[in-house]
């Protein structure tokens, strides 16, 4: 164990021994660091689980990503979209690109959505009663489907 606060100058915190470490004792009881990332996904995480399918519960698909705030807002309000909603967001997302948008309001199926159009994601979801009175800002484009 080192007193830190009898160090001094950084070279005194590095080994002397390069590859001579010691590990600390940790009583070789539980999973190593390695195994309990693994066993929660880990770096072989799926990158796109913010995904909503039909019924608004999250699961790992292509395409249009929902962030954690729009599936609670869509939880909240009862907003749910068919697999053809969301192709034609998808579609939207994609026009909205090719015209250099950055951050873009849809107006779908009485529905407002936020989405992020260089990160392919929904940022949030409002239905037509949260519309009312509202103001969108942080935006270049809207498209109405």
């Amino acid at each position: 164990m080192v007193d830190l606060k009898k160090i001094q100058t950084f070279d005194q915190l590095v080994p002397s021994q390069p590859g001579k470490v010691k590990q600390p004792d940790l009583g070789g009881t539980g999973p190593s660091f390695k195994d309990t990332l693994d066993s929660v996904g880990g770096l072989n995480k799926p990158q796109n689980l913010n995904q909503v399918n039909p019924q608004g519960l999250a699961k790992a698909t292509e395409g249009v990503k929902f962030s954690n705030h729009a599936i609670e807002r869509m939880k909240t309000r009862g907003i749910s979209y068919s697999p053809e909603d969301i192709t034609k967001l998808q579609d939207a997302i994609s026009r909205a690109a090719a015209k250099g948008s950055k951050d873009s309001l849809v107006l779908m199926n009485d529905s407002a959505l936020i989405v992020s159009v260089k990160n392919n994601t929904v940022v949030t979801v409002m239905d037509k009663n949260a519309l009312k009175e509202n103001v969108f800002t942080n935006i270049d484009s809207t498209v109405v489907i």
